[in-house]
Parts: C-alpha cells; sequence; structure tokens
C-alpha cells in the first residue's frame, strides 16, 4: 500500500501539474508492492505507467510545445528555447557524462530527495576552453527535463549606469522564482571577475556584488548554469555559490572519432585512415570537429560523388587548425 507521504506527495504533484513527479511516485509504489511480494498489484501499475508515458511522448510530438516568452524588460535580458538535445547527443569524458547524468537524474527524482529532507542541487559552474560542450551540455540538461532554457543576454543586462546592471539581474533573478527553468549565464566572466583585476571600477564593483547576493540568495526551483573560458579571471568568492563545478577539456582521440562519426551518420566512415585523422584532430575542440564534418560532407556532396574520403576530411581538420593563432 502507498503511504500517506506517497498519497501527499501524487495529490501535490497533480495540484501542481507535474506529471513526471506523479509518475515517479508510482513507480516507487510499484516496486514497493513488488518487493513485497505482490507481483500482479506491481504489473498493472508499471503497465499503466509505461502506457501515460508513451502517450504523453505522441502527445509531445504531434503538438508543438509552447515556448514560454519573457516579456517587458526581461525580454532584452533573456531568450527562451526548448531544447531538442539530450545527453546521449554529448561526447564527453566518462567523468563528465557520469557527474551530469547525477543532476539529470537528481531533477527527475527530486521526489525522492524531498522524502528524505533533501534537494536536487541547481548551481553549477562549467570552465573550460571554447567549444568543448559546455553550452551544449545545459541544452541537454534543459530537454532531458523537459524545461525551458532561458539564456541571459549580457549584452542587454550589463550597462554603463550606476545601479542598472543590479536591478536588471534582480529581474532574472525573480523569473527564476515564478518559470522554472534551466537559466544559462554564458561568458560569466564578464559580470564575475576579480575584484582585483585592472578594469576594477566602482559600478564592475557593485554589479560582482550584487550578482554574488542574488545567486546566494537564490532559492528557486530553476537550475542556474553558469559557464567561463576564463575560469582564472573569475573572482574567488564566486566559486563557494556553486553546488558543483565541471572542468571541460579538449575532446582526446577517441572522442574526436565518435563526434566525428556522429556528423558523418550519412556517410559510409568505415574504410576511412583513422590513425591518420587522429593526428589531424589533436588538438581541436569538439565545436572544430562539428565545423569539420559539415566542410567535408559538403566537399564529398559538392566534388566526389558524395564519399568522405581520408584525404577529404584530413584537409578539412587542417583548415580548422588554420583558424586558431599558433
Amino acid at each position: 500500500m502507498a503511504s500517506a507521504q506517497q498519497l501527499i506527495g501524487m495529490i501535490k504533484s497533480h495540484a501542481a501539474g507535474d506529471d513526471e513527479r506523479f509518475l515517479l511516485i508510482a513507480e516507487h509504489i510499484a516496486q514497493e508492492a513488488d518487493n513485497s511480494g505482490k507481483v500482479k498489484m506491481a504489473g498493472e501499475i508499471k503497465a499503466l505507467i509505461e502506457s501515460i508515458r508513451i502517450d504523453a511522448a505522441r502527445a509531445r510530438i504531434a503538438k508543438p510545445i509552447p515556448i514560454t516568452a519573457p516579456r517587458g524588460e526581461l525580454a532584452g535580458l533573456v531568450r527562451a528555447s526548448y531544447p531538442e538535445i539530450y545527453l546521449s547527443d554529448l561526447v564527453l569524458s566518462s567523468q563528465l557524462e557520469r557527474r551530469i547524468t547525477r543532476i539529470v537524474r537528481e531533477h527527475r527524482e527530486r521526489s525522492t530527495l524531498e522524502a528524505k529532507n533533501l534537494a536536487p542541487r541547481r548551481k553549477f559552474l562549467f570552465s573550460g576552453p571554447p567549444g568543448t560542450g559546455k553550452g551544449m551540455t545545459a541544452r541537454a540538461i534543459a530537454g532531458e527535463l523537459g524545461l525551458p532554457l532561458f539564456t541571459i543576454l549580457l549584452d542587454g543586462v550589463i550597462t554603463k549606469f550606476m545601479g542598472e546592471t543590479a536591478s536588471k539581474l534582480r529581474l532574472i533573478f525573480d523569473a527564476m522564482a515564478t518559470t522554472r527553468g534551466i537559466y544559462f549565464f554564458d561568458e560569466v566572466d564578464a559580470l564575475a571577475a576579480s575584484r582585483g583585476s585592472e578594469n576594477d571600477v566602482g559600478e564592475a564593483r557593485r554589479m560582482l556584488n550584487s550578482f554574488l547576493q542574488f545567486l546566494e540568495e537564490d532559492q528557486s526551483g530553476s537550475v542556474i548554469i553558469a559557464a567561463t573560458n576564463h575560469r582564472s579571471l573569475l573572482d574567488p568568492a564566486l566559486f563557494r555559490r556553486f553546488d558543483a563545478a565541471l572542468f571541460y577539456e579538449k575532446p582526446s582521440a577517441e572522442e574526436a572519432r565518435r563526434v566525428l562519426n556522429n556528423h558523418l551518420l550519412a556517410f559510409d566512415v568505415d574504410k576511412l585512415d583513422w590513425n591518420e585523422l587522429d593526428l589531424a584532430s589533436h588538438g581541436l575542440s569538439q565545436a572544430d570537429l562539428v565545423a569539420a564534418a559539415a566542410d567535408a560532407a559538403r566537399d564529398a556532396v559538392l566534388d566526389n560523388d558524395a564519399k568522405i574520403t581520408t584525404e577529404l576530411l584530413k584537409q578539412a581538420l587542417k583548415d580548422r587548425n588554420t583558424i586558431h593563432p599558433n
């Protein structure tokens, strides 16, 4: 039988329109029934849950997802989207993949945590070189959780007028409490550079202090992700405001192969000389590899009867390398 706590949780989730939480509690009830020998009941509950999930998935495909559109002053501060990117689309190190999967699971099963007076972690710092997957990870987390991704438009937030940046930041943090989503601060060093920096002027200090204060005081249900290519520029006081920090690196040879394969699915790549391509792809970011794969695909279609060769892909990788300074 369901416990009183589980029934209360189901009623609350139904009232809030939180179908996923409702089904997760039902799954726990089914598991408990199974463990206590009530196999038939457990099977019926699990079959019903599976049927509901299938119907919900079909409904999402048939019906466009409404975008939560920022209005008023907020419209110039955030951009809203519903990404169709998932964890399976990411190519990450096993360590990063493990940690990001845990983040998603914590939010999917937050009712289980709440039953023990625990809460999922919500504030994360992603750092690493450009093009290594920080932004794509934010999109994938939003896709997995079925939440809108709100990308903060720093050019609209940061101004030269005294106190105005803090006011705009307050609008964003207020929105986190009213509209649950993934709030993504890309290039957060523009907001949170160290107070010892050369550009440390009065308004910059006020902006940093406001951001630190809002970040610490936030008690919303939203997920906050800040990303930077320059971790060393960040003020030391920022780090303790986050629940976890994840570091991204350029892909290994094996990861680079996976990225290239994922973006050349329409082509036969079995006969490519991957040892040569490993050398050509060394030092390139994921974004570089994706662009090189697209370049090679275009060359193959236009010049080589839609056949990818080692030379075509190697040249595309070499061309990407020329973009970067030595």
